[in-house]
């Protein structure tokens, strides 16, 4: 299904596509170190280059992340970070910077709220889209319907081992672009990137237009680099997640978040 063009998200894709350039998307629990900082955080990755944020809503059993992002969201959780207040500051982050957000959330969460209530509520905050991590591609069309109707774009994500019927899928109900996940298992930091980005790439270009973006343990220039070959995007969250965990409490932390995307965004250039 092809994006609408007057989403912020396809906007941005078009405009990456006209001026040759790939898309870099940054994740980061909202609410860690808190929620009312996370719009300085959203800030300084946008000044770094990140053209794109999942805000991750902090859940308590985060099945996909790994130990960075599931500590992360034990620490928002603490602080009292409820989707509600996630809300609240997408919407702080929207009065400041038209940068596209993409709320990233397990299905729990979203059903104590209420799909339609989320759908128009996310859509009064900002926000532009929705990755519900959890849900099954395969009961995807009630679960879409309210957002679509409040044109917020909905993404899917297809790992190594979708099969093709599954693949399909994805392609038709995703909208804004397709997240591919790099390889199996949870988020992390890693040294290399899986050599079944490629093949998945392949697998999906024929099924759908739409901008496809590659993450789980892109944390160096190289690993940008190398996405930039294949696909339109990179997905960075972990070594986000991990300067915020280690200067939390230090007023250097935005220049420090700043300073890795910018480092991250060169390798693009390579």
């Amino acid at each position: 299904m092809k994006a609408d063009a007057s989403s912020r998200i396809a906007c941005l894709f078009e405009r990456l596509r006209r001026e040759g350039r790939k898309g870099f998307i940054g994740y980061i629990t909202a609410g860690d170190p808190s929620l009312d900082r996370t719009p300085d955080v959203v800030a300084a990755l946008e000044r770094g280059g990140v053209d794109l944020i999942e805000l991750g809503v902090p859940f308590s059993d985060p099945i996909a992340d790994g130990p960075v992002i599931q500590r992360a969201s034990e620490r928002a959780l603490r602080a009292g970070t409820s989707l509600r207040g996630v809300l609240g500051a997408a919407a702080e982050i929207r009065r400041r910077s038209q940068i596209p957000l993409l709320l990233f959330t397990y299905l729990n969460p979203v059903i104590r709220y209420g799909l339609e209530n989320l759908a128009r509520d996310a859509a009064a905050a900002g926000i532009d889209g929705v990755l519900l991590t959890d849900l099954s591609v395969e009961e995807a069309e009630r679960h879409i319907e309210p957002l679509r109707r409040y044109n917020l774009d909905t993404v899917f994500l297809a790992a190594p081992t979708s099969t093709p019927a599954r693949l399909r899928l994805i392609a038709q109900y995703s909208k804004g672009f397709v997240y591919l996940v790099s390889r199996t298992g949870v988020t992390g930091v890693q040294d290399s990137l899986s050599d079944s980005v490629r093949p998945l790439v392949e697998a999906l270009r024929p099924l759908t237009s739409l901008p496809l973006a590659v993450g789980f343990g892109i944390s160096r220039p190289e690993h940008m680099a190398a996405v930039g070959k294949v696909a339109d995007a990179a997905v960075v969250g972990s070594a986000f997640v991990k300067v915020i965990e280690e200067h939390a409490d230090a007023s250097s932390l935005e220049t420090k978040l700043e300073s890795l995307a910018r480092e991250l965004k060169g390798g693009f250039a390579s």
